[in-house]
């Protein structure tokens, strides 16, 4: 239950930090967000307009999926709770962001997001947040003493 707790908490970071990109380009411009508008569209049947509670709803259930992909992480691998916590979640971030992202935005967007029409803009952003998530919950995983320390 910690590792979804921490996840939730994770995602809420990486929202945070992805709220004034959406401001500035909207949906669009937050790759995970425009990917869950098309999901929840589909799988809620509401319009695009109408999807953000369901944006956020999926948003927030595969950040704490992520969690729990962590604590197998730790189960499966546990020297790695001995490299720092900062160089851990950075990976942590980018091996989510390059599994769970790159290969099925464009399949459910229709976007390359490296050719995307705002730029390298959403991009960054994205592989930024899922940094910042990636250390956040290994700094949540520390404080609630999954990791020993």
């Amino acid at each position: 239950m910690l590792s979804l707790g921490a996840g939730l908490i994770s995602t809420g970071v990486m929202t945070i930090i992805e709220i004034p990109f959406w401001k500035k380009w909207g949906i669009t411009g937050i790759l995970e967000w425009h990917e869950n508008q098309i999901l929840s569209s589909k799988f809620f049947r509401v319009t695009h307009s109408d999807s953000f509670l369901g944006i956020l709803l999926l948003h927030f259930l595969n950040g704490s999926l992520g969690g729990l992909g962590l604590l197998l992480g730790l189960i499966l691998f546990p020297y790695i709770v001995n490299i720092n916590f900062l160089i851990l979640g950075s990976m942590y971030g980018v091996f989510l962001w390059v599994l769970t992202l790159i290969p099925i935005h464009k399949p459910i967007t229709g976007i390359n997001p490296f050719r995307h029409p705002l730029g390298t803009g959403p991009v960054i952003v994205s592989y930024v947040g899922h940094i910042f998530y990636g250390i956040m919950l290994i700094s949540l995983f520390i404080v609630t003493l999954v990791i020993p320390q």
